[in-house]
């Protein structure tokens, strides 16, 4: 029996799959369990339609997220922080903070966890920073960390 699975199953296949199998697995334990729907001519041209709206979603992500790169690479965002002797910071900078620090400057808000930072900032200076805006894009914000202007210096 032909079946077209509606979610994973351990053993025999992913979502969306056509497959053949027994009559007896089918009526017994996909069908019953919502795990799979019969392979008929409507069923198919349904899985189709889906399958054409996931390919056109994804191709729209990846051209927003090319824009987006875009505009990251030629950005640079500013963070002042309080610095004691030689230009070291008092604390860090993380990347929470870069995430927020766009958002102000750009208006750009890009989730904290899309930002490559190995380990905190700790020193004045200029980074250069991955974001990791899709699975094939990558766009490199720059970031430079200056003295902040203390009152009494």
């Amino acid at each position: 029996m032909k079946v077209i699975l509606k979610q994973d199953v351990n053993g025999v296949g992913k979502k969306g799959e056509t497959l053949e199998v027994s009559e007896g697995h089918a009526r017994n334990f996909l069908l019953p369990r919502g795990l799979a729907v019969e392979a008929t001519a409507g069923n198919l041209k349904v899985l189709a339609q889906q399958k054409a709206a996931a390919a056109g979603r994804q191709a729209r992500d990846e051209e927003e997220a090319r824009a987006m790169a875009a505009r990251l690479n030629e950005l640079v965002v500013s963070l002042p922080a309080k610095t004691g002797d030689k230009g070291r910071l008092f604390g860090s900078i993380t990347s929470k903070d870069v995430a927020e620090a766009l958002e102000k400057t750009a208006r750009i808000a890009i989730d904290k966890r899309k930002l490559d930072l190995p380990e905190p900032i700790k020193e004045l200076g200029e980074y250069q920073i991955p974001v990791k805006l899709y699975p094939t894009i990558t766009a490199t914000l720059r970031v430079k960390v200056v003295e902040a202007n203390v009152h009494g210096k």
